[in-house]
């Protein structure tokens, strides 16, 4: 199959935003068992140093490390569910890359926002501007915290005034705070510092930050959650916001335009904001490669494993006696409005359920991509699918979960991507400077600075 589709947003000069999710085995449950998976190197940085570099190499502007803080014994059985801590896996990746952006999850309901702040500064500083904070609010693992979950507007109202906090913190520093001068004797200049005394709902926090400014005056802040209490909080703080890919390209438009018009009532504009939804493609050289990769992945899937974990995306409502070439029966579930848990992700299996899909469907796509798109097929068509909801719309760029690895990570970096620059859709070199300048997000001005402005301006 070939195609020279080329829209009016590439033709215009707008290009992707892409970003890889690295986990270690692929974003497919059962890909571990392919015998090539280096499942064996999961706690080994051997393989995320091959994984960011290939990467790199492909110019992809960020890579996403999930997290999640609780474990479910029973699931390592059949799948390898427990991973590194992002923000020390990213720390070590930072010594071995040079331009890619490295971007973990830390909960908002389960960290405080000091230590958070000192974290990703920390990062920042150590990979020279890459570092990004994927903010989510978790919707288990309160039984290892010595707490009960929050509700889920409580979990977001949280989550934003903790965003609050950790600008306010990046933002105690001064860009001129250090002056090291030697000959005087001064470091730096303690006026340049400043206390924040927040005074909030959920935190209470001193400062200032005990880290200095970091170089891109806050890291990339990412939000993940596509609620009305997500996307509040991610056209409120985020510059990328990380969303399930939606079945088909009119319910991504609409996402879309509901995002962006949220962004600009925030007083932003709506190109500050990127929106990336997830996409695990399945990715053969033809069509019938790819094919055939898909069925031995499915092949791998533990039906009994899948009912657990489609159940746990259906607000745990028992599928146990269900047949699983029969639908799920709408009386079972209830209303997305009263679901306290990934609630966005839960509407996506709703709308899904009532086109009539089966539980044994569900159960594939749940295991396949976790609630994201999946296409199946050769480079060529899955950089047309790409490329078709970027020109509708649906996306500013995607993050890409390859369904195995080593090929499908690999497949996507060697085809797919050369594909997206020869169309001129993808940058083939970094921008200079730091992840912002990669992204074309406009710099982080200090509210000290931009007071000054103000005050010139008014003047």
């Amino acid at each position: 199959m070939t195609s020279s589709h080329q829209g009016t947003r590439v033709a215009s000069g707008e290009q992707l935003v892409l970003a890889t999710l690295i986990g270690g085995v692929g974003n497919h449950v059962g890909a571990w068992r392919r015998p090539n998976s280096r499942v064996e190197e999961k706690y080994d940085l051997s393989l995320f140093t091959d994984v960011v570099r290939w990467a790199e190499s492909a110019k992809l502007h960020a890579v996403f490390l999930a997290d999640t803080v609780r474990l479910d014994a029973e699931s390592l059985r059949t799948q390898p569910f427990a991973g590194l801590e992002p923000v020390t896996l990213l720390s070590a990746l930072a010594a071995v890359t040079e331009h890619i952006g490295l971007i973990g999850s830390i909960s908002t309901t389960f960290s405080e926002p000091y230590n958070v702040a000192r974290q990703l500064a920390s990062l920042d500083h150590l990979s020279r501007g890459r570092a990004g904070w994927n903010l989510v609010t978790s919707a288990y693992g309160e039984e290892n915290f010595g707490v009960e979950l929050p509700p889920h507007a409580e979990r977001y109202e949280r989550g934003a005034e903790f965003a609050q906090v950790l600008c306010e913190l990046f933002d105690s520093w001064d860009a001129d705070a250090i002056r090291i001068d030697r000959e005087a004797g001064v470091y730096a200049d303690p006026d340049r510092v400043h206390r924040i005394d927040h005074r909030g709902k959920y935190f209470s926090v001193q400062g200032p930050l005990n880290v200095a400014r970091p170089p891109q005056g806050r890291p990339i802040i990412a939000q993940a959650g596509s609620s009305d209490h997500g996307q509040a909080v991610g056209a409120r703080y985020a510059d990328l916001v990380f969303t399930t890919g939606r079945t088909t390209v009119e319910d991504g438009a609409r996402f879309y335009r509901s995002l962006k018009t949220r962004v600009v009532a925030a007083g932003r504009s709506a190109d500050e904001v990127k929106v990336l939804p997830g996409v695990s493609p399945i990715i053969g050289e033809t069509e019938a490669q790819a094919r055939a990769f898909e069925k031995e992945l499915n092949g791998y899937i533990d039906l009994d494993d899948g009912r657990v974990r489609l159940s746990r995306q259906l607000a745990g409502i028992d599928l146990s006696d269900l047949e699983l070439d029969e639908p799920i029966p709408a009386e079972r579930l209830p209303a997305e409005s009263a679901v306290q848990g990934r609630r966005s992700r839960y509407g996506v299996y709703l709308d899904l359920i009532a086109e009539g899909w089966t539980l044994r469907r569900l159960i594939e796509w749940e295991v396949s991509s976790a609630g994201h798109f999946v296409p199946v097929g050769d480079p060529e068509q899955i950089a047309d699918l790409l490329l078709g909801r970027f020109e509708a719309h649906s996306a500013d760029g995607y993050i890409l979960l390859p369904s195995f690895l080593p090929e499908g990570l690999q497949l996507l970096t060697d085809a797919v991507v050369p594909i997206l620059q020869e169309r001129g859709a993808f940058h083939t070199e970094y921008a200079d400077g730091d992840l912002r300048d990669s992204l074309g997000l406009p710099p982080v001005v200090s509210s000290r600075d931009r007071d000054l402005v103000d005050a010139r301006s008014r003047s």
